[in-house]
């Protein structure tokens, strides 16, 4: 099951956010920081109105926020009652996707996750830490797809999002991609206790 996953091929503007996903998580573009319109369309060669769609959905994603007669600037670092929040709210939804996924995942399903497993341990040996974050979140994103579909992700995506605006918890690339193992290794023996246990040692 080794190999490279199939690349998916993304749209300009599915690129284009993308990297400015990339450059909130890394924070290369600060919290705060007001977006211009122009110079992200000459950035990217493009004209204003797809960098205006890659806004919008930015800021439905809760990385952006938008104020009429302002613009969009990047969202701010929330304080830490309102990061306790967005975990509670995370993990009662992650929680959930794993009580629907009872004996569902198939084998196919498993060796994806694998896979994305080394791919999260090859980023942590680079030490790309942006990707790291992503990968971690597709991760969990697979797994809440495979529970609820479209719907359920577009519940919980803006939730995962905003808190990696100040995600500080450290954890070693070991202690990283072991404690998603646990998750899996509990849905493989459709241990649902178990591998709610595990999400939440996970996400916190």
């Amino acid at each position: 099951m080794s190999g490279p996953r199939p690349t998916k091929i993304l749209s300009v503007k599915d690129q284009i956010a993308e990297q400015l996903r990339s450059d909130i998580i890394s924070g290369d573009l600060a919290p705060n920081t007001k977006l211009n319109e122009k110079e992200l369309a000459d950035r990217f060669g493009l004209s204003r109105g797809p960098i205006r769609d890659v806004i919008l959905q930015l800021t439905k994603e809760g990385l952006l926020i938008s104020k009429n007669n302002v613009g969009a600037s990047v969202n701010c670092v929330l304080d830490t009652s309102m990061q306790k929040l967005m975990v509670s709210l995370r993990r009662n939804i992650e929680v959930y996707a794993i009580e629907q996924l009872h004996d569902s995942l198939t084998q196919k399903d498993f060796a994806e996750l694998e896979k994305i497993l080394d791919e999260l341990q090859g980023a942590f040996e680079r030490e790309d830490f942006t990707e790291v974050t992503k990968v971690d979140i597709s991760f969990h994103r697979y797994l809440i797809f495979k529970a609820g579909g479209d719907e359920l992700v577009n519940i919980w995506y803006p939730f995962v999002m905003r808190m990696r605006l100040n995600y500080k918890r450290i954890t070693s690339g070991d202690a990283c991609v072991n404690e998603h193992k646990a998750i899996i290794e509990a849905l493989r023996s459709d241990d649902a206790s178990k591998a709610i246990k595990a999400l939440k040692a996970n996400i916190r």
